[in-house]
């Protein structure tokens, strides 16, 4: 049995996927999940499934969805004996079961196994982030993000798989992954307020002989955040324009960005801060790259 976040929240039992019925069953799941292990407050259930508006018999209302959910779970095989039970507590509930069956915990354990061989393997870095995105469905908890603690997980998690995206682009670009350029004017499209994933385009047109391109893409991100939000680029991508403007030889990567630690109550353990990425020499032009985009 296999816990699912990263897009519906559910359970994979046997390579198939099944939904929890009903939008307090599925938020109560949720909000057990990301708190894995670790009792959640009748309050703070009362707040997710039902907001300011709880029925007049809240207490029997939670209590029968726990007892649902717990029968549901059992008709999908969890068991004690497997590390899956439902416990109440005196002031609450948990879910209990084993961490490396929650994708959430998964995903933030691999891309932080990345992170951590970026500069030294990556290769090997770039198979690590593809395995940990390849488990995203969707958006996260987005069937079942409506209480304060749900949405505040599932913002932060999205902000972990853009790092970890921006991770994946860098690596493509240094393992001369020919779509690789192609990519990143699609995200900076999507996003154009990440300037780590402009820098990353800046240096990798500048690194297969697109000099012109790369200080294109400055002006008009520029452009683009003085005329939107009043403001300048920040030093680090001015510093990385004049690099390229002077044509410096050898410049640093893109530093990776620390993925936001996660929510106290989550049960994954906080990421590490990602290990800096030694410098890089713009060096040679590389040819499938350039033929990229």
């Amino acid at each position: 049995m296999k816990f699912k976040v990263l897009g519906s929240v559910g359970v994979e039992v046997e390579g198939h996927f099944h939904s929890v019925r009903g939008t307090q069953q599925r938020a109560l799941l949720a909000v057990l999940l990301v708190n894995g292990g670790r009792m959640v407050p009748v309050e703070d259930l009362y707040t997710e499934l039902w907001g300011d508006e709880p029925p007049l018999t809240v207490e029997n209302a939670l209590q029968a969805h726990v007892s649902r959910l717990r029968r549901t779970l059992q008709a999908w095989g969890a068991a004690e004996a497997a590390g899956v039970a439902l416990r109440a507590r005196s002031t609450g509930y948990l879910l209990e079961f084993p961490a490396e069956d929650l994708d959430m915990n998964v995903f933030r354990r691999r891309a932080a196994a990345a992170r951590a061989v970026m500069g030294c393997e990556p290769v090997r870095a770039a198979a690590l982030l593809q395995e940990c995105l390849g488990l995203w469905r969707g958006a996260p908890l987005q069937d079942a993000a409506k209480g304060p603690l749900c949405q505040s997980v599932a913002v932060q998690l999205g902000e972990e798989h853009l790092a970890a995206v921006e991770d994946k682009l860098w690596l493509d670009i240094e393992c001369e992954v020919p779509s690789a350029i192609g990519e990143l004017k699609r995200m900076s499209v999507v996003h154009p307020w990440r300037e780590r994933i402009t820098e990353i385009l800046m240096l990798a047109l500048y690194r297969c002989g697109r000099q012109a391109e790369a200080i294109e893409t400055y002006h008009a991100a520029r452009h683009r955040m003085v005329a939107e939000l009043g403001m300048e680029p920040s030093a680090q991508l001015r510093e990385r324009f004049l690099d390229i403007l002077n044509q410096t030889p050898r410049q640093p990567a893109p530093a990776p960005v620390a993925a936001p630690a996660p929510a106290p109550a989550a049960p994954a353990p906080a990421v590490p801060a990602a290990s800096a990425v030694p410098a890089v020499s713009v060096g040679p032009v590389a040819p499938e790259l350039a033929r990229s985009a």
